[in-house]
C-alpha cells in the first residue's frame, strides 16, 4: 500500500505597496501672489497599493521612477492655486495605469510658515 502525501497548500494575502518618501520638488503651488511670483520647495510622500497578484518582472510592476517622472512633468506645467487640486492632478495622472488599486498622497509646503516646518495635506483615494 503506497501512502500518499499531499503538499500543504497555503494560502496568502498579500499587499504590495510602492513607496516614495520625501521627494521634493520646487514648484509653483499657491494662492498668495507672492506664491505665483515665486516657486517653493514642496515635499511629496506617496504610498501606492498595486494589484498583489502581478508578477515581480519588469515588464508588469508599477516603476517609482516613472511615478516620480509623471510628478515632476506635472507640476513643471501649470501653477497650481491649491494642493488639493494638485493632489487631483497627481490622482489622475497615476491612476491611468490601471494596475494601481489605492493612492495615499501626502504633499507639505515646506518654506510658506515660518514656525513650521511644513503645512499641507494627506489625501487617500481607492479605485472601485
Amino acid at each position: 500500500m503506497k501512502i500518499l502525501k499531499f503538499k500543504d497548500k497555503q494560502k496568502f494575502r498579500y499587499n504590495k505597496k510602492i513607496i516614495i518618501k520625501d521627494l521634493v520638488l520646487l514648484i509653483s503651488v499657491g494662492i498668495h501672489q507672492f506664491e505665483k511670483l515665486k516657486k517653493q520647495k514642496v515635499k511629496f510622500n506617496i504610498e501606492i497599493s498595486t494589484d498583489p497578484n502581478l508578477k515581480p518582472d519588469i515588464k508588469t510592476i508599477v516603476n517609482y521612477e516613472n511615478i516620480i517622472n509623471d510628478i515632476k512633468k506635472l507640476t513643471k506645467k501649470i501653477h497650481f492655486e491649491l494642493l488639493e487640486s494638485l493632489s487631483e492632478s497627481i490622482f489622475d495622472e497615476i491612476f491611468k495605469n490601471k494596475k494601481i488599486k489605492k493612492i495615499k498622497l501626502k504633499i507639505e509646503k515646506m518654506d510658506i510658515i515660518k514656525e513650521t516646518t511644513s503645512v499641507g495635506i494627506e489625501v487617500i483615494k481607492t479605485r472601485i
